[in-house]
């Protein structure tokens, strides 16, 4: 049976804190998304060419914390915009020590959901 596609980004939200709920996961996201600023900041300041870096580098180190240690698929695979408005979003969160807070939060409506179901 085929799983039910998701419709809007307050549906997705949630799916993507439980899919970055390993601490080191999201750390490696945080860690690849600033070093892909600062790649950015290089091009603009030495040559376009360096944007082709930008999504190694921001992408390398998430999907490695996804395939390593939180063993799952990134959610970019399927969902791709969302996705990437999703990694800044919890970027921000990291930033200003809200994320732990919302990985709580997220898996405890998952939990709902399943007794639920």
């Amino acid at each position: 049976m085929s799983e039910k596609r998701i419709e809007s980004f307050a549906e997705f939200w949630p799916f993507y804190v439980r899919e970055h709920s390993v601490p080191a996961c999201r750390t490696l996201h945080f860690i690849g998304s600033t070093l892909a600023l600062v790649v950015l900041a290089a091009a603009v300041a030495y040559s376009p060419w360096v944007l082709l870096a930008v999504p190694i580098v921001g992408y390398g180190f998430a999907w490695f914390g996804h395939f390593a240690i939180e063993k799952n698929r990134p959610a970019s695979f399927k969902y791709p915009l969302w996705s990437f408005i999703a990694d800044w979003k919890m970027w921000a969160l990291i930033l200003t020590g809200r994320m732990g807070a919302e990985v709580d939060k997220a898996i405890a409506a998952g939990k709902q959901q399943q007794v639920a179901a």
